[in-house]
């Protein structure tokens, strides 16, 4: 695994750790790409983070979408879907858009459960029930993690692409969820300051609670137990997804590159690290606490190519 090594240490030097800010996580993986998967990649995140960005943005400032203007924002999420499905070349980015869905032999199930969560965001204020929330994550959360997978296992024959030789929405689909259930956690006083949340109603009136309570602990109140016990729950079942996703990388890297291996351990080791910080006795649950430095991921992707390469 020496040349391995070399090779993967060599693309890690190029990576800019405090640069990569959107999709952080997946970019970073996606690094040890061929170029042209990982330009895929940006285009199809830079498409996804456009139509969410303009949906929180706008509850971030006025914290719900008023009724009269949810038609609006439906028709916004519904024109970016058919745009998603014309062939034809009206601008740049389209044409960018439309040769990596060609070229790479792209599902659009992941951008169309994408847009339904999308409508989904536009429609309600939260999720009534954790089972509410799950449904969701399929369209937020397992969407663009299948289309991290599909480039990512794709393989060439004669010059072209062919799809995995496996259910990507399957294979995705642990990761997705450990992901997202960490990420919810992780960015909970950021999304409470900017009027989202991710944890059930129902779960929330479990455990004595009130949305009002978890704004108040994202503005500086001291965590109580019932918030802890709340914060175990999605806790827990990240847990669960860590194991079910280590069991998935280990039953689909036999069929893939060695590079494209390391790129499934990278992603999954920079959210099992996120995971381990967090302190469900003692954690204050803030953005800083929970989220690691650049140089804290640096090292950490490192130590992955070591133990990967040895």
């Amino acid at each position: 695994m020496g040349s391995d090594r070399e090779q993967f240490l060599s693309i890690f030097k190029t990576i800019d750790f405090h640069k990569i800010i959107d999709h952080p996580n997946i970019l970073v993986a996606a690094k040890f790409w061929e170029e042209e998967r990982y330009v895929a990649a940006k285009t199809c995140y830079r498409l996804m983070r456009s139509i969410d960005d303009l949906i929180d943005d706008y509850k971030a400032a006025h914290k719900v979408i008023r009724t009269e203007e949810r038609t609006t924002f439906s028709t916004e999420v519904h024109n970016w879907i058919n745009m998603v499905r014309d062939n034809s070349d009206r601008d740049p980015f389209q044409r960018e858009l439309s040769g990596c869905i060609s070229k790479f032999k792209m599902p659009l199930w992941p951008l169309d459960d994408f847009a339904k969560s999308m409508l989904y965001d536009i429609d309600h204020n939260g999720f009534a029930t954790l089972k509410d929330f799950i449904e969701y994550s399929k369209g937020a959360s397992v969407a663009p993690a299948s289309i991290f997978v599909h480039l990512n296992s794709i393989s060439t024959k004669n010059g072209k692409y062919e799809v995995p030789p496996f259910d990507v929405r399957e294979a995705a689909t642990p990761c997705a969820m450990f992901s997202y259930f960490v990420h919810i956690i992780r960015d909970f006083q950021k999304d409470q300051l900017n009027n989202l949340n991710y944890f059930a109603d129902d779960l929330i009136l479990r455990y004595n609670l009130t949305r009002e309570q978890l704004f108040g602990i994202a503005c500086g109140a001291k965590p109580g137990k019932d918030f802890r016990s709340l914060i175990k729950v999605y806790y827990d079942l990240a847990d669960e997804y860590r194991l079910k996703t280590s069991d998935m990388i280990r039953k689909i890297s036999p069929l893939l590159e060695p590079r494209y291996q390391l790129s499934l351990e990278v992603i999954y080791n920079l959210y099992l690290m996120v995971f381990e910080r967090i302190d469900i006795e003692k954690g204050t649950f803030t953005t800083k606490e929970l989220n690691p430095t650049p140089e804290e991921t640096k090292e950490r992707v490192y130590q992955t190519i070591i133990q990967f390469t040895d």
